[in-house]
C-alpha cells in the first residue's frame, strides 16, 4: 500500500492594504510530517522573518509539491468593491484554494478557514474543484496542522518578497497593513503628491476613507 500524501493550504496578506494576497499549497508524504514538526515548522505569524526563510527552503526540499498563486489588488477590488455576496473576499479565496487543491491532487487536504462556517467553506471549495478530496476545514488550522503551517510559511515568504520588491521600487512603507502607521503615511503622502493611488494599493479597503480624511486618530 502506497504512503499517504496530504495537502495543506493557507494564505498571506488577506487583510493588507498594499500588495497581493498569496495563497499557497503544500503536499507532503505523511512520514515527513514529524520531520517538519521537528524542524519547528509552525504558523508563519509566530516566526521571525529569517526563520521563515530558512524553513521555506526546508519545506520546498521535502514537499512533494509546492504551488502558489498571487491575487493582485485589482482582482481583490473587483470582488470586494462591488458588493455582491458571492463576490466578497471569502469567495475569491475559495476560488484560489480550489485551484491550489486541484494542482496538489491529493486525497486529504487541510485548509485554514476564514468563514464562520468551516463546513460551508469546504463545500464551496469542492463545488469549484475538479478533484474531490476530503477537506478538513478549520479555524486556526495553520496552528493545528503542520502541513498548513508549511503552506502559511510558503505564502508569507512569497508575499514578503513581493513587498520587498515594491519597497525597493517605491520606497519603504512598512508592513503594508492598515494598522501600520508607516503604511498609512505612505499611502496618504502618495495621494497628496500624485492625486491618485498606485496599482499596488487595494482601493476597495474602508481604511482608505480614513486616510483620505487626513485623520490619524483612529490608527
Amino acid at each position: 500500500m502506497s504512503e499517504e500524501i496530504v495537502g495543506g493550504v493557507d494564505e498571506a496578506g488577506r487583510g493588507s492594504l498594499i500588495g497581493p494576497m498569496v495563497v499557497a499549497g503544500v503536499s507532503i508524504r505523511s512520514s515527513k510530517l514529524m520531520f517538519l514538526q521537528g524542524s519547528k515548522v509552525k504558523d508563519s505569524k509566530l516566526l521571525l522573518p529569517k526563520t521563515r526563510k530558512r524553513l521555506y527552503d526546508i519545506i520546498a526540499e521535502n514537499a512533494e509539491m509546492v504551488t502558489v498563486t498571487e491575487v493582485s489588488p485589482k482582482e481583490i477590488d473587483e470582488y470586494v468593491k462591488f458588493g455582491k455576496k458571492l463576490h466578497k473576499l471569502n469567495y475569491l479565496e475559495v476560488i484560489m484554494m480550489a485551484k491550489i487543491i486541484e494542482a496538489l491532487d491529493v486525497r486529504v487536504v487541510y485548509v485554514d478557514c476564514p468563514d464562520v462556517k468551516p463546513a460551508r467553506y469546504a463545500s464551496d471549495i469542492l463545488s469549484l474543484s475538479s478533484v474531490k478530496p476530503r477537506i478538513i476545514s478549520e479555524h486556526h488550522a495553520d496552528r493545528n496542522y503542520v502541513v498548513v503551517s508549511a503552506a502559511s510559511i510558503i505564502a508569507k515568504v512569497t508575499r514578503d518578497r513581493r513587498i520587498d520588491e515594491l519597497a525597493k521600487e517605491h520606497g519603504f512603507f512598512g508592513s503594508g497593513y492598515p494598522s501600520d502607521l508607516r503604511t498609512v503615511e505612505f499611502v496618504r503622502n502618495w495621494i497628496e503628491s500624485k492625486g491618485n493611488l498606485p496599482d499596488f494599493v487595494r482601493q476597495s479597503w474602508k481604511s482608505l476613507r480614513k486616510i483620505r480624511s487626513k485623520t490619524l486618530d483612529e490608527y
